[in-house]
């Protein structure tokens, strides 16, 4: 169970890393192309139509990664912050509570964005998405659109992560050195 811990754990960590650096890239694009918006608008009277396309979907991509990083180092917004430092029992039963409540959160998510009603995959999230082009550059929606599974699917590695470090007894930071 320990080499588990470990493993998962290392795996959220890793997630986390690559996760921050595209959330800090998607943030830093999205304030390019406003920025860019702006000087085209008001100095050049001539604003391109994609920035502000491109800057929403960086925002999305950034907010998405962003939260699950947030998660991960539990600086989400949280009811009982002080909750999350209990150790002991009652912090295992407090670490399993959360992970189902996320859990109750993200799958049903993951679950639309693979398959639609009657779990019909061609009526997916994704599927659909895949068969849509966004309106000022030539991309398919796909692109802006699978940032939700992932990030969705990095919160379900770190709640494993979660979970395999209170069933090793060890505060998740033990577990990966």
């Amino acid at each position: 169970m320990q080499a588990i811990a470990y493993y998962v754990n290392r795996l959220s960590l890793g997630l986390n890393v690559v996760a921050l650096a595209l959330a800090v890239g998607a943030v830093a694009i999205m304030l390019g192309a406003a920025g860019w918006q702006v000087v085209a608008r008001y100095l050049l009277s001539q604003p391109p139509a994609w920035t502000e396309e491109l800057a929403r979907f960086s925002m999305v991509w950034g907010g998405l990664l962003g939260a699950s990083c947030a998660f991960r180092n539990k600086t989400d917004p949280t009811l009982f912050p002080d909750a999350l430092a209990l150790r002991g029992t009652v912090g295992r039963i407090l670490v399993l509570t959360r992970s189902a409540g996320v859990l109750c959160f993200v799958l049903p998510i993951l679950w639309y964005c693979f398959f639609g009603p009657g779990a019909n995959p061609a009526r997916g999230y994704l599927v659909r998405l895949s068969g849509r082009q966004a309106e000022t550059m030539d991309l398919p929606m796909i692109v802006f659109g699978v940032a939700i599974p992932l990030a969705f699917s990095i919160i379900v590695i770190h709640v494993m992560a979660d979970m395999a470090a209170i069933f090793t007894h060890k505060k998740k930071e033990e577990v990966v050195t």
